[in-house]
């Protein structure tokens, strides 16, 4: 058990790391293309990926699971989630999204009893309020004042949520096929919405997160097909460990690690974009980020295990 905890932990710090790769490059290509578009390609990259991933796995045969309707609710909930996570940050700077994002383990922690039946105490609820103050803090008059910012907590819920499915059906399927399944959402969903906002003649906005909604599909530049592209390798791997990390450990063990990525997305923001995180921004992240660390060291002392075994570096 303790070997499946280490290992889940370390699943998921890898998986963040991989995939806030995505982050800037999403970004550099948001103002220039629709979410769809750019999810459609990085979808048929992986594709291949995830099929010889399966075979190599579990056989070509798991993905026609008997648990097939909840593969797919699962996965349709991840492509609302990461639309809405992308739509964000074409909207807002990279730190000022991830550090909303980051209430998704707190909304993890807050679910996990009613919907796993797992011991979550009073103390794991109380940190969810204290994370909604530092939510506050961030988006008051004068920080974040931008209604992509519920984008970003939207998706922090739904992700939140599509983890705790694959907690309950990681017990029969393995977390190759639950992201093959999710690989098959984001490109169907994706070619859908693009052909409803395309019949219903919608192709401009002004909002830059709507604008990367309905703009229309266009022939990329070879620079920015390589980097959608890159978001396929990049999200083959970082399902793949993400969705093993929820199978191998329990919800609310494992799910603060999600907070390593405030050291990566920033980064990012701040390498290829010039976007230096504000002092509003800062402030929530500490509260949220806290409140979850709290709640897991809380967690751990309840079990038994030592604070120690459940650590990430990220070097």
């Amino acid at each position: 058990m303790q070997n499946r905890l280490v290992l889940g932990i370390l699943s998921l710090c890898l998986g963040v790391l991989v995939f806030s790769l995505q982050d800037p490059l999403v970004k550099a290509v948001s103002s220039h293309y629709p979410v769809t578009e750019v999810m459609a390609i990085r979808s048929i990259v992986a594709l291949p990926i995830l099929v010889f991933l399966v075979h190599a796995d579990v056989g070509l045969q798991a993905i026609l699971s008997k648990r097939f309707g909840m593969l797919t609710m699962r996965a349709f909930i991840q492509f609302t989630s990461y639309t809405a996570y992308y739509l964000a940050i074409a909207a807002l700077p990279l730190a000022d999204a991830v550090a909303l994002y980051f209430m998704a383990p707190l909304f993890i922690m807050a679910l996990a009893g009613p919907y796993l039946g797992e011991r979550v105490s009073w103390q794991a609820l109380a940190t969810v309020l204290v994370g909604m103050l530092g939510v506050l803090v961030m988006v008051r008059p004068g920080g974040l004042f931008d209604w992509a910012a519920l984008l970003s907590l939207g998706s922090a819920l739904l992700y939140g949520f599509s983890q705790l499915m694959a907690r309950k059906i990681g017990d029969t399927e393995s977390s190759t096929v639950m992201a093959f399944y999710q690989n098959g959402a984001y490109l169907v969903g994706a070619a859908l919405v693009a052909a409803l906002f395309w019949l219903a003649g919608i192709d401009h906005a002004v909002h830059p997160s709507l604008e990367f909604l309905v703009r229309p599909w266009v022939w990329p530049a070879t620079p920015d097909l390589l980097k959608m592209g890159a978001c396929g390798f990049v999200a083959s791997a970082g399902m793949i460990l993400l969705s093993q990390a929820y199978r191998l450990a329990p919800a609310n063990s494992v799910a603060t690690f999600e907070y390593t990525g405030i050291i990566w997305s920033p980064l990012w923001g701040f390498l290829f974009f010039a976007e230096v995180p504000r002092p509003a921004t800062a402030a929530g992240a500490a509260l949220i980020i806290g409140a979850g660390l709290f709640a897991l060291n809380a967690g751990r002392h309840r079990s038994g295990v030592p604070a120690n075994t459940a650590t990430c570096d990220p070097a």
